[in-house]
């Protein structure tokens, strides 16, 4: 299941994202982080302010947001390339 049931806050724009179904994961945003409103989400501070979303993604205060699909993607092929 795709659903992020619990994510932690990293250095240098890295999650720890945990899935439903156990999996669990290093995710790395500073790419996705480059302008606009995600761009607001790079500075430490606001980074660390993620949180769970109901539907099973993710978001911070300023309405950024990515959803679990996305996020199980990202991991997963960050797993495949380890």
């Amino acid at each position: 299941m795709n659903t992020v049931v619990k994510v932690i806050p990293q250095t240098a724009n890295r999650l720890i994202l945990t899935f439903a179904d156990g999996f669990l994961a290093e995710v790395d945003l500073k790419p996705l982080l480059t302008k606009g409103i995600a761009l607001q989400v790079a500075a430490p501070d606001l980074f660390a302010q993620v949180t769970t979303e109901p539907g099973g993604g993710i978001s911070w205060p300023n309405g950024f947001d990515l959803c679990p699909e996305f996020l199980r993607e990202l991991a997963e092929k960050r797993q495949a390339a380890a």
